[in-house]
Order: C-alpha cells, then structure tokens, then sequence
C-alpha cells in the first residue's frame, strides 16, 4: 500500500538549528538524543519505510533568532530524491511582515512548493489574528493549501513557563475562524489536537475546506472516539502523518494497523486523501 507522510521533517542539522534553543526540551520530550543525521541517512531512512514523504521548512527566526530551515533547502531535497521525497510544505515567519508575503509568493512561484505549514506555539501567535490577515490574503491568492499545528507540542513541554510559548494558541477555533473567513483555502490541521480533540472534530466536520492528519502521537493513545471518526464520518478527510523524527515508522505502522481498520480505510488515510485533496 502507498504511504504519503504529509509531515515529515528534514531531521538534519539545518533543521536541528532551526529549533534553536528548543532543542534540549524536545530531546527530554521524547526522551532521546534530539540530534542530527545526514540526509543520505534521511533518505534511507525514508526508504527503508516505502514512505513518500513531504518534507516540513521551519522559520521561528523572529522568535529565537535562530535560522530557519528554508524553503530553498526543503525543495532542493525534493529536487534531489524524487522518488522519495514528493513534495514540500513551505514556511514562513508571519511576524515579518511584508518579507514574509514576499516569500510566500516566491515559495510557490519560484520554488513550486506544496503550501505552508505553520507552528502557533513555537511561533507565538494564533492564525484568526487579524494583523496576520495580509499573510493569509497572499496565501488565498496563490491558490495553495495551508497545514496549522493544532494542539499541545512537545517544544517548550516540562520547561518553566513553556519557554514562553503558550498552548491556547493553538486551539483549534483559531483553525475554525480562518477556515469561516477563507472558504476557498484548504486547510489542513496537523496532530490530533489534544486536549481538544472532540473541538477539532466539530471543526473538521463543519467546515468542508477543513481536513486533519494525525501526526506526533502514537495511534494507541488516539482517543475513543477519534479511533471512532477516522473509520466512519471523518474518513474523507483523515490523513497519515508522522512528525519525523519524533517516531519510528514501524512502530506507527504497527499501531495503525492495530486500530482494526480495513484496507478501504487505511487506504484512504494513507494515501487516497491525500491524493484526492492535495493531488499529491
């Protein structure tokens, strides 16, 4: 069966430096090393799964200062590894303003990635913000989908105060206001939404440009009745996902085929949505 992984992170140290000082509360997080491989490592790592994967930029520069793992880098991976690598979700920081509507234009024209994704924890803002409405604009323009963090994230998790990031940024009402204010954008909500999952299910199930891909938790931890959802009314809209490298991809495999669904649902989150809603 194909497998399309809609969040995958490069996992390399252009990535690694990107996170800044967040590093060592990840490593903690998910009770590992959080260190850096080589991209031919990466690459294998890919294979060795059969997963095609869209890889994930990632720009909190103007928060840490840190610098970004780009645009540019994401798709030259994608240039690079085709078989591998199908596409790239693009990232930009929407606290700089108008270099960050330049770079949204050029993302997609130049570089021809998939659209963008976005982290409101790490990134310190909620995407219903009016000021970041001009962002948004662009993005409708351009005709390219959108992928927004829903829920709680393990950067910044166990450390005083978060290290500044709040978690109410990412609720999923945040998703359902600019899913109301741009219809004609697809948007994807990325993680199950803890502990708002039953909130991202009302939103995933009244707006019909709204989509979910249940990455960064191990599927034995989905709630009843999310377990519930993704095999009956929400099946057209729930996608794979797996937050690389946060967890291997047998041991999701694994529990995702432990969940007692059938190949016509498996099929769909692994690969038919995503087909169908982002002609991947």
């Amino acid at each position: 069966m194909r497998r399309i992984d809609l969040h995958a992170y490069p996992g390399t140290q252009e990535w690694i430096d990107s996170q800044g000082p967040f590093v060592e509360a990840l490593g903690k997080y998910w009770g590992r090393a959080w260190t850096a491989a080589a991209e031919s490592d990466v690459i294998a790592g890919f294979r060795t799964a059969e997963v095609e994967a869209v890889l994930v930029a990632f720009d909190i520069e103007s928060v840490v200062g840190a610098p970004p793992c780009t645009n540019d880098y994401v798709a030259g991976l994608r240039d690079a590894y085709p078989d591998t690598v199908v596409q790239a979700w693009g990232a930009v920081d929407p606290h700089k303003g108008d270099e960050a509507l330049r770079e949204a234009e050029r993302a997609i024209r130049d570089l021809h990635l998939l659209g963008f994704h976005f982290h409101p924890i790490m990134g310190k803002y909620r995407v219903d913000d009016q000021t970041l409405y001009p962002l948004w604009e662009t993005i409708n323009s351009l005709r390219v989908p959108v992928m927004i963090d829903v829920g709680t994230t393990g950067m910044g998790a166990g450390m005083p105060g978060g290290m500044g990031t709040r978690v109410s940024h990412a609720h999923p009402m945040a998703v359902d206001n600019l899913a109301a204010d741009f219809p004609e954008m697809t948007i994807i909500a990325s993680h199950p939404g803890w502990p708002w999952v039953e909130e991202m299910t009302a939103v995933a199930l009244h707006k019909g440009n709204v989509f979910w891909e249940l990455s960064g938790w191990a599927p034995k931890y989905f709630p009843e009745s999310l377990r519930r959802d993704a095999r009956s009314r929400l099946r057209d809209k729930i996608m794979f996902g797996s937050d690389h490298p946060s967890m291997p991809y047998q041991r999701l495999f694994d529990e995702w085929g432990a969940l007692g669904y059938g190949d016509e649902v498996l099929t769909q989150i692994f690969h038919g949505n995503a087909e169908r809603i982002l002609n991947l």
